[in-house]
Order: C-alpha cells, then structure tokens, then sequence
C-alpha cells in the first residue's frame, strides 16, 4: 500500500542547509531580472516602431540594453521585487 503524500514544503524544512538563504537571495534576484527583461521586452514591442532609423542591429542592442538594465536593477534591488519575494519564500519554507 502506498503511503500518505507529504507536502513539498515540509521537505524543504526539514532539510535547511546553511546556503540556502544564499541560494534563494539569488534565485529571488534571478526571478526579477527575467521579469524586469520581460517588461521591457514587451513594452518595446507595444511601443510604435519607426522603420526610419530601424534596423536589426539596432534592435539586437537595445535587446542587449534592456537585457544588462534588468540584470543592473535586479543586483541593486531598485524595484525591490526579489527582497520582497525572498521575504515571502522564507515565511513559506522556514527559512527567516
């Protein structure tokens, strides 16, 4: 017979290792630049385009641009989103 499913949260506090506030500071931080790139991503494309000074080397660079600012926001911390998910995450798992 099998036995009763344990949720995934009780695995993970029972399992603390001392790196792993490290190891989720980073992944918080990770999680805010893909979402930061993502925002600009689809602003840009929102935004009207001019076929003037457009090119395709321009926009490989301001993909490049918009790629290295979410990176540089996400280490700062301007917008705050991976300190507050990193918060919530180490409510969740145990980890404060």
């Amino acid at each position: 017979m099998i036995g009763p499913v344990k949720p995934a949260g009780l695995a993970l506090t029972q399992e603390r290792k001392p790196g792993d506030q490290s190891d989720l500071a980073k992944a918080c931080e990770g999680f805010e630049a893909i979402f930061l790139r993502q925002i600009l991503s689809t602003s840009r494309n929102s935004a009207f385009k001019s076929d003037l000074l457009g090119s395709e080397a321009t926009d490989t660079f301001m993909q490049m641009r918009d790629e290295t600012f979410a990176d540089v926001a996400a280490e700062r911390g301007t917008l705050g989103i991976s300190k507050m998910l990193e918060a919530q995450l180490s409510r969740t798992t145990g980890q404060e």
